[in-house]
């Protein structure tokens, strides 16, 4: 493995970067490599094996040989290893974090704030593997029986994206290891070594091979279509943006894949005039620049009441324009790089247009000198309806204000896209949280809360936000099938 001098510290130095192949380490079939980037410095800091065609195929094998013991494997015995790759995990937090900044950007701080968050589903999902249950009971007739049991689908391909490395590996992982399923892992290009990293605690935690193989790649097509060709492979479980979503999901109608997708955002953040302005600020900062906004959850439309939109926008650009920006590797800085270029072009690219179209910045909007792919915390208010910036995920730490008038007219333009991940309302009428709650199209509500991730609740949208569900009790259901058994008497 080469690495840049400042990349060599930390779990770097020791990371084995081929692929694994059915728990065995390899190089790719062709020899070949790709570089993982630093977003802070623009360094590339480390090569890793370029899985293809041929790799995705010897992992398939793998996984399929692998499947029937792994079905077969005792619940609790499951549910140890994940409660052991849980407590691996988390005692390696500051090392695991430090890796999930060198290749994403994120701060220390929100790095180990992941490794807490990512490893908490392999502990809830280590609770749910022994309470997979079935049913027993009289048919209507009397005279027979109904048994139901829940199996495993079979073999997974999972993708993940790269914004949170550890966490969507993990909140996939976990469900099919306690319903018995055997994966193959295809991480983003962008962040391949916290993947392969999740896969040598898995392992060490007595993960039997075959059952994950982790496959990064620099041409990521080749690897998906030669699995979902191939009937062994049984469902897709995919993170990322609506546009490759709907390709997976017309690849996976050749084989008929279960299929769960977790697709993009466009999360409206409504604050009434009712709202605790300072709560709602607060709770903006959290949906919003949490994960340098590079989140399918982050807010991304600010609808604010006219009564009380100057106080929020006043208050929203102070807090927005006092945040240091800088590499995330040192403790100060709270927010890192964007995650390439083209990221921060196409934040840039959004804030122009908005204030072409005439909306006001009120604090950041220029793209700094200097190596990285570093962008300003950024508020633009006044922002017409048909401005970019509100019809697109921006992916970046821009805050885009409108104004609205009554419960109608914000529930309109809060439904007023394909998406429909999550919303934020800040209310203090109660009557006003359920009628507003229930009338927002979206899988998802935080109310009076910036944050509603969490390992035991389900995570997932509806419209063009995805199928399914992660996460929960939901989250294992996705991961099973249902048997029925007719019993005559």
């Amino acid at each position: 493995m080469t690495t840049s001098p400042a990349a060599t510290r930390g779990a770097i130095d020791h990371l084995d970067t081929r692929l694994s192949v059915g728990g065995v380490r390899r190089d790719a079939a062709t020899g070949r490599t790709f570089g993982v980037e630093n977003p802070a410095t623009g360094e590339i800091v480390c090569e890793v094996a370029d899985a293809n065609a041929a790799d995705a195929l010897d992992a398939l094998d793998a996984a399929a040989a692998a499947q029937d013991g792994w079905a077969a494997t005792a619940p609790r015995e499951r549910s140890e290893i994940l409660r052991r790759a849980h407590d691996a995990l988390v005692a390696r937090t500051d090392e695991i974090a430090e890796l999930i900044t060198l290749e994403m950007g994120k701060s220390l701080a929100e790095s180990r704030g992941e490794v807490a968050y990512g490893a908490d589903f392999l502990r809830w999902y280590a609770e749910e593997a022994v309470r997979i249950a079935g049913e027993w009971r009289v048919n209507g007739a009397g005279d027979g029986r109904i048994l139901t049991m829940r199996q495993p689908v079979g073999p997974c391909l999972l993708i993940t994206p790269w914004n949170v490395p550890l966490a969507m590996p993990t909140r996939k992982i976990g469900p099919a290891i306690a319903a018995g399923c055997a994966m193959i892992l295809k991480p983003a290009e962008q962040t391949p070594l916290t993947a392969l990293l999740v896969a040598d605690v898995l392992a060490e935690a007595g993960l039997p091979d075959g059952v994950l193989s982790v496959l990064p790649t620099s041409d990521p097509a080749p690897v998906s279509d030669v699995l979902m060709r191939d009937p062994r492979l049984r469902k897709v479980s995919f993170t990322g943006s609506t546009e490759v979503g709907r390709l997976l999901l017309e690849k996976s109608a050749g084989t008929v894949l279960r299929t769960s997708m977790e697709l993009g955002g466009n999360a409206p953040f409504v604050v009434c005039a009712d709202a605790d302005v300072d709560a709602a600020v607060a709770g903006a900062m959290i949906a919003k620049m949490r994960n340098i906004g590079e989140a399918c959850i982050a807010a991304n439309r600010f609808l604010v009441h006219a009564d009380v939109v100057e106080e929020f926008a006043t208050k929203l650009a102070a807090r927005m324009g006092s945040l240091d920006v800088g590499d995330g590797n040192a403790d100060g800085p709270r927010v890192g790089p964007l995650i390439d270029a083209a990221a921060r072009d196409k934040v840039a690219g959004l804030v122009a247009d908005a204030t072409a179209s005439g909306a006001r910045t009120l604090v950041g909007g220029t793209v700094p000198d200097g190596a990285g792919y570093f962008y300003p915390p950024t508020v633009v208010t006044d922002v017409p309806p048909s401005a970019r910036i509100n019809r697109e995920e921006i992916f970046g730490p821009v805050a885009s204000l409108s104004v609205f008038h009554d419960e109608d007219d914000a529930i309109r333009r809060a439904n007023d896209t394909p998406a429909g991940l999550i919303a934020y309302l800040f209310t203090r009428d109660v009557g006003r949280a359920v009628r507003l709650a229930e009338r927002l199209h979206t899988g998802m509500v935080g109310l009076n809360r910036g944050y509603v991730s969490d390992a035991s609740a389900p995570f997932g949208g509806v419209k063009q936000s995805g199928l399914g569900r992660e996460g929960g009790s939901a989250g294992i259901a996705e991961y099973l099938e249902t048997k029925y058994v007719a019993f005559g008497l």
